[in-house]
């Protein structure tokens, strides 16, 4: 039955919650509001100490003789590969009287096809004036080397057309003396042969006029070849905005920053696989979420927000000193990721504990952070877990201790027979949670539920078992009532109603 359960909970478990992954993203907006902070001031950063360099700008309108209105750029486009050639670059410097090498020039200007007859030229040089110099030379080269070259090929063209002319008035020479040759009184054989050289003669006349009319419109083009194509906008130098740049780089720095910062964060919490809403560490650690706890800001908390964050502490210490007092066992508090403020939640149990008789917290944290607490007169003595067994078993005790990594689990038993488990939200891995849960079960001690430091406040989830005790690793079930320190029987654990301790006006449940 409990596997049938295990299965059909993983098989509904969607390959990607969006809804875990964008809560996961949202926390760690430190993350990417920094990069987009830091990309906005790189992009500010390099308008201010980068700057371009001069550049100058002209257009020249370009005419084809092959124009047509369907043409694709095709043309434009091998203007701009030829603009970009050692030719055009090197007459360019000549005209310039510039040492320079042209594959060296070639780096310092493009050509764009703004349309199929305009080409645009950009030029960066060291001065403005060398940058508009630069781009006169280029673009009276270049307009020059297009009309010498539709010049070339009118003239090679018209020369074709008359040189296939003259060849066909050659033949014309030969058909009219053969039509001289016959005699008017020929026998009839011979009159289909004259009428032949008729026709001949009337298709050569017809072949010359043509060849003549092309090759006077081969001539009559290239006039309108060569004035169409000039330079059509002055060689101008750009001016150069500096806030307008500024404002420009930053803008598009923060938007690269913010979705790097945004990918890197989705992509580390998708790898990392830290669970952050109460449902899945209430499901990863098999124990239903009793109260929550938010972090204190770390900017100095307004005077609504001290009484919200002290009455949310309240709540909390109620509920868990209500906890402890219901248990027949000793309980503990260990923690996962919050080692600090789990040693001030139970000074406070301790301290609400106390009007109830001798209170002494056993501290089993790694660190000093319970041992160095700010105390007050009349604070529940704290012991080290060595000392423990000195403590008479009149006294309450309440241990604290830790579930980290490093954790030696068969002590935890020596804290507490039972545990509230408090876990910062998002700090430990779903394969950690059911570690922990599963140690757990094995050392035979029961969870009473768990406190959730650092929730997201926009967090709806269930984080209640309902069938807590049917979703542990290694079948945790209720171990067999002992007796306890006092000699007493345990008593049965009564259910704990789910308490939310919220940071604003929501009402705790």
């Amino acid at each position: 039955m409990t596997t049938s359960k295990t299965s059909e909970s993983s098989a509904a478990a969607p390959l990607l919650d969006l809804q875990a992954l964008v809560v996961a993203v949202r926390r760690r907006r430190r993350l990417w509001s920094s990069l987009a902070l830091l990309g906005l001031l790189i992009g500010a950063a390099v308008a201010v100490l980068m700057p371009p360099p001069p550049t100058a700008v002209t257009k020249v309108l370009v005419t084809h003789q092959e124009d047509q209105a369907n043409d694709t750029g095709t043309l434009i486009r091998t203007d701009v590969e030829l603009l970009g050639t050692t030719r055009i670059a090197g007459q360019a410097l000549k005209s310039l009287k510039s040492p320079e090498k042209p594959e060296d020039f070639m780096q310092d200007y493009r050509g764009t096809g703004v349309t199929n007859n305009l080409l645009q030229i950009d030029v960066t040089a060291d001065t403005e004036a060398q940058a508009v110099a630069r781009a006169k030379a280029l673009a009276d080269t270049f307009v020059a080397d297009h009309v010498r070259r539709m010049r070339e090929t009118a003239k090679a063209e018209s020369k074709a057309l008359i040189e296939q002319r003259d060849r066909m008035r050659v033949e014309l020479a030969k058909v009219n003396k053969e039509i001289g040759d016959r005699s008017p009184d020929s026998d009839p054989k011979s009159s289909a042969s004259v009428e032949s050289l008729f026709a001949r003669r009337a298709e050569l006349n017809s072949r010359i006029a043509d060849f003549d009319q092309r090759a006077a419109e081969a001539r009559t083009g290239t006039p309108k070849i060569i004035a169409g194509t000039q330079v059509v906008d002055a060689p101008r130098a750009l001016r150069y905005s500096l806030p307008k740049a500024a404002v420009t780089n930053a803008a598009i720095g923060f938007i690269l920053g913010l979705v790097l910062g945004l990918a890197v964060a989705a992509v580390g919490a998708v790898v990392a696989g830290r669970p952050v809403l109460r449902r899945e560490i209430s499901a990863n650690l098999g124990a239903s979420v009793i109260a929550e706890l938010h972090r204190a800001r770390r900017r100095p908390a307004k005077l609504w927000q001290r009484r919200r964050n002290r009455a949310a502490r309240e709540r909390l210490t109620a509920t868990l000193a209500r906890t402890v007092r219901g248990s027949a066992e000793p309980v503990s508090l260990l923690e996962l990721g919050c080692a600090r403020t789990t040693s001030v939640i139970a000074l406070d149990v301790a301290r609400a504990l106390a009007a109830d008789g001798p209170v002494v917290i056993v501290d089993g944290l790694p660190g000093p952070q319970l041992a160095n607490s700010r105390r007050e007169p009349g604070d529940p003595a704290v012991v080290s877990g060595e000392r423990a067994v000195a403590v008479d078993h009149q006294v309450r005790r309440l241990g604290v201790g830790s579930v980290a990594p490093g954790t030696a689990w068969t002590d935890l038993q020596y804290l507490g027979g039972r545990t509230v488990l408090v876990v910062r939200a998002g700090h430990g891995s779903a394969t950690w949670l059911h570690t922990v849960a599963r140690q757990l079960a094995d050392q035979r001690i029961p969870v009473l539920g768990v406190v959730l430091i650092d929730p997201d406040p926009r967090d709806r989830t269930d984080g209640t078992l309902w069938d807590g005790l049917h979703v542990a690793l290694r079948g945790r079930s209720e171990r067999p009532a002992r007796q306890n320190e006092m000699g007493q029987p345990p008593t049965e654990r009564q259910p704990m109603w789910a308490a939310r301790v919220p940071d604003s006006d929501q009402e705790a449940r």
